[in-house]
């Protein structure tokens, strides 16, 4: 088997595409083939980022001619429109062949239904892929100046390994993009395992607390987590799968013995703009200074933004929430 990219400068995209494709058994063992020759090109199985041809039936990925107009949404309508960037050599991998990549490379012991496993390819792809296709077709992360420059992103750190334009070294340029493939390994692994093992896991704890959050308040407004675990995707996710949107306010959890933890529901996942901050005259108060406030025994700090605060006890942090939502 063999798998053909182009030769000279690479980027993550044909990267991670490569690397993403020999974690299948079809191309475990591939050659891959580094040449913009279209005739050597022709002898490979499957060929990314490089031809000026995308036909899944043929299996030629590349997405820099005129016409390309791909992105998640259309090859995956099921997730709706809301993806607007066009794939890279490695999107179009991941949307055809993502699924079975993240199945091989999960443990056995995580048994994902059908539906879990679509979850999972999702937030892979939000949280990972999008960065790779957005960066490579130089898509801006802002619409205004950024007000600074991430520089050691994974698409940059891949760049860092081509050759400099000035050495003098005879290089081995597809040793260096073994390198690459490596470094890139890191990353993707890191992800998915984050996502099937880790954060996966959080969603019954949170949709639990959703089930049960009339016993904490009348409101229903108020969740109270049984243990600390990444919950705010989760949330938003089960939010509108409920229809529930927006409903929750504060989220209570215990971080350490004799620690509760009350946090703000921001209006969006990485917001700073909170539904509902902590009551306004506690915030910047802490310990007795912030009981006697509150009137609420046992108060350890609520931060200057509203956005979390701490109790003692899971009672005196329920009382803190509902404080705030009455304020």
């Amino acid at each position: 088997m063999k798998i053909g990219t182009h030769d000279g400068t690479f980027h993550c995209d044909e990267v991670l595409a490569c690397y993403m494709l020999k974690l299948l058994p079809e191309y475990k063992d591939a050659e891959i083939i580094r040449t913009r020759d279209l005739e050597k090109l022709k002898t490979c199985d499957i060929v990314v980022d490089v031809g000026t041809d995308f036909d899944h039936q043929r299996k030629r990925y590349d997405h820099h001619q005129r016409e390309f107009k791909e992105t998640f949404s259309s090859i995956k309508p099921a997730f709706g429109e809301k993806y607007k960037i066009k794939l890279s050599s490695a999107g179009l991998i991941y949307a055809f062949y993502g699924e079975e990549v993240i199945k091989e490379i999960t443990p056995k012991e995580c048994l994902l239904s059908t539906e879990d496993l679509k979850i999972i390819y999702k937030k892979v792809y939000d949280h990972f892929i999008e960065e790779i296709d957005a960066i490579d077709n130089g898509v801006p992360i802002a619409s205004e100046e950024p007000r600074y420059k991430i520089n050691t992103h994974l698409s940059a750190r891949v760049g860092r390994l081509n050759p400099e334009w000035n050495s003098t070294k005879a290089i081995d340029t597809d040793d260096l993009f073994r390198q690459a493939m490596n470094l890139v390994s890191k990353d993707f692994l890191y992800t998915v395992n984050y996502f099937t093992s880790i954060w996966f896991p959080a969603r019954d704890h949170v949709k639990n607390a959703l089930e049960s959050r009339f016993d904490v308040h009348e409101s229903g407004k108020i969740l109270v987590l049984k243990q600390f675990c990444p919950w705010k995707d989760h949330l938003f996710d089960l939010e509108e799968e409920m229809g529930l949107t927006n409903q929750i306010k504060y989220v209570i959890f215990n971080d350490k013995p004799e620690s509760w933890r009350v946090q703000a529901v921001p209006v969006a996942p990485g917001s700073f703009v909170l539904r509902k901050a902590l009551h306004e005259n506690w915030r910047g108060f802490s310990l007795e200074a912030l009981s006697e406030i509150a009137g609420i025994q046992g108060c350890i700090f609520c931060h200057a933004s509203g956005f979390i605060g701490g109790n003692s006890t899971r009672d005196g942090a329920i009382a803190m929430a509902i404080g705030s939502l009455d304020a």
